[in-house]
């Protein structure tokens, strides 16, 4: 644990100039954002919403590249090989990018990663069919307990925010649920609406964004009730102890010149602060939560404690 929460600290490299070869920058050609889930989730719609207003920050063009899989690895091993002139950035989501480093070896280095900002943090929710028998957390917990391990709950991965949420729900009511792993929030959705799972997780944000009249929710995963769910009861107010969140943000790789990161996050803050792009996140619920580079670090070691607890959750079922 200890290593890990030395790995998610900021690096600080020396100030160094942007020099010839970086000259133009963003300017001589498009930046590349990887995004490390599929297209239509809420990590794809927040960076696809704020991208045109760092554009207009930096006078330049980003495109979007989906790289879904692995909780987030492939996405991060691409952006830390990628040359590290600025023109290669990455999304990143807790809890999988500190969970994952908890699991395995993975095939990037924690170290060659920088955080630019946090922008989101999105509690937490199982949501059903709007026909399910199902209207709480309560009623799934009910037939969990007299239909042991036949509740499928669809995830995004082995320890994203919904595989912990719902190895939380176990211990906390004492039941056995099926977690069935899907690439993005899409992917999920049409698994729920065909079938194929009883429930999915999904963050509020992603929910109530979008056309979601096909769905309800059974609770949400906040300590409290979230301003863009005022309606919707806590996990904690229906009896279960289970506090989860996914944060979003951007990573950038700790070799780009620290000038160009700081450029790029001045862009990104001075883009959140932008009353359109206000409206348009308020619009689409984006649980806006914005950290600069320096607060997400600080905060980052007590989550990855926290995170690490839960984890242990996982050792016991293997």
């Amino acid at each position: 644990m200890k290593h890990l929460i030395s790995t998610t600290a900021l690096v600080t490299s020396t100030l160094v100039g942007v020099g010839t070869a970086h000259a133009e920058w963003p300017k001589d050609r498009p930046i590349e954002m990887i995004v490390a889930f599929a297209p239509g989730g809420g990590t794809d719609v927040m960076n696809r919403t704020l991208a045109p207003y760092i554009e207009k920050e930096l006078g330049a063009k980003i495109t979007i590249m989906n790289r879904p899989g692995a909780s987030g690895e492939i996405a991060y091993t691409a952006m830390t090989q990628a040359k590290p002139d600025g023109y290669t950035l990455s999304s990143l989501n807790t809890p999988g990018y500190l969970t994952m480093q908890m699991d395995r070896k993975v095939r990037f280095d924690p170290k060659k990663i920088c955080l630019v900002a946090r922008i989101v943090e999105d509690p937490g929710s199982f949501i059903v069919q709007a026909n399910s028998e199902f209207n709480s957390l309560k009623d799934l917990v009910a037939y969990a307990k007299a239909n042991p391990g036949k509740v499928t709950i669809g995830t995004t991965g082995l320890g994203t925010d919904e595989h912990l949420a719902l190895l939380q729900l176990e211990k906390s009511a004492g039941i056995d649920l099926t977690a069935v792993t899907f690439n993005g929030a899409n992917e999920a959705r049409t698994a729920l609406l065909g079938g194929h799972v009883m429930a999915i997780g999904i963050n509020v944000g992603e929910l109530m964004g979008g056309d979601h009249s096909a769905f309800k929710s059974l609770g949400q995963f906040a300590d409290q009730r979230a301003v863009i769910a005022p309606d919707l009861p806590t996990a904690k107010e229906q009896g279960y102890d289970v506090i989860m969140s996914s944060e979003r943000g951007i990573a950038m790789g700790c070799d780009v010149p620290e000038a160009i990161r700081t450029k790029y996050s001045d862009a990104v803050k001075k883009a959140l602060d932008n009353p359109e792009f206000q409206a348009q996140a308020k619009q689409q619920s984006l649980a806006l939560s914005y950290r600069s580079s320096e607060e997400w670090n600080k905060e980052l070691p007590a989550r990855a404690e926290r995170l690490g607890e839960i984890w242990k959750l996982v050792k016991e079922q293997k």
